[in-house]
Order: structure tokens, then sequence, then C-alpha cells
């Protein structure tokens, strides 16, 4: 009989970084943002998105395969409160489906604000909100989120 409470090695198994180099992952229900780590797993950059009103779920299995990710970081919205609300469980639906396309692990991290920080430095380079996509805003989120996430998990 196989219990069903972990032994704190598993438990710091699965708390452990996934890897060196990370995608991290803003999924809306419109746009995927999409951020990716450099080759040390120290500096995340913004790489685009994919717009999930003409692509599917498959495009972002592409781009883990085009840079070679060892995991993937993906935004959980939580609410100010840190409960899960249904955009967190979409969010977790769609990181299931995903992980039946890809084999590298899939951990989530909290993106609370990201989107609001985007905005922030959307703002500082362009002053004008029409001349602001949001697919870009999506990127930066997505590059906040793994940022965090990196500084928070060192090698």
């Amino acid at each position: 009989m196989q219990s069903t409470l972990t032994t704190a090695r598993q438990r710091r198994q699965l708390r452990a970084r996934p890897g060196r180099k990370l995608l991290g992952l803003d999924l809306g229900e419109r746009r995927v943002g999409i951020a990716v780590s450099d080759d040390l797993g120290m500096m995340a950059f913004p790489v685009g998105i994919v717009d999930l009103r003409h692509e599917t779920l498959d495009a972002v299995a592409t781009l883990v395969r085009e840079h070679n990710a060892d995991g993937i970081v993906a935004g959980l919205p939580k609410t100010m409160r840190g409960e899960e609300g249904y955009q967190a469980r979409e969010a977790r639906a769609m990181a299931e489906e995903l992980a039946e396309m890809v084999s590298i692990r899939i951990v989530f991290w909290d993106e609370r604000l990201t989107s609001y920080m985007a905005d922030r430095v959307l703002e500082g380079r362009s002053k004008k909100r029409k001349n602001r996509s949001s697919g870009e805003r999506d990127a930066i989120a997505a590059a906040i989120m793994l940022q965090d996430y990196l500084d928070a998990n060192p090698l």
C-alpha cells in the first residue's frame, strides 16, 4: 500500500526549479504571453504572444521546443487575497492541456499585478495608450512573472 504522504525529499523535488532554461507563460483566454530565460537561467526576456483566436496551444508547444526549454513557469492569476478563482482554474486547465503536448515540467507562479507592472513599463515607452499593443503587454507580463520566479529560485 502506497502512502499519500510524501517524504521531505519528495516535497523538495516537487518545489525544485524545473531547469536552467525556462519559458514563462502568461495564460489568458485570448492570448498567451511568452517569455524566455537566458541560458544561465538568470534573466527573463519577453518573446511575444500566441493569439488563441487564431492559433492553438500547439504553437506554444512548438516554442517550447524551439527554445530548448528545460521547464515552464506558468502564471497563476490569484486574487488579491491569494485565492484561486475562475481565471486560475482556466490557467491550470490550459497548463494541463499543454503538459500533454510537451515532456517537460510545468510549475505555477503567482502572477498578481504583473499586467499592471507591464502597463507601467509600456507607459514609460509611449505616451499614447493607442500605441501600446496588448500583445506586447502580455509578453512583458510573462517576463516580469518569470523574472520574479528566477529571483526567488536561483540555481
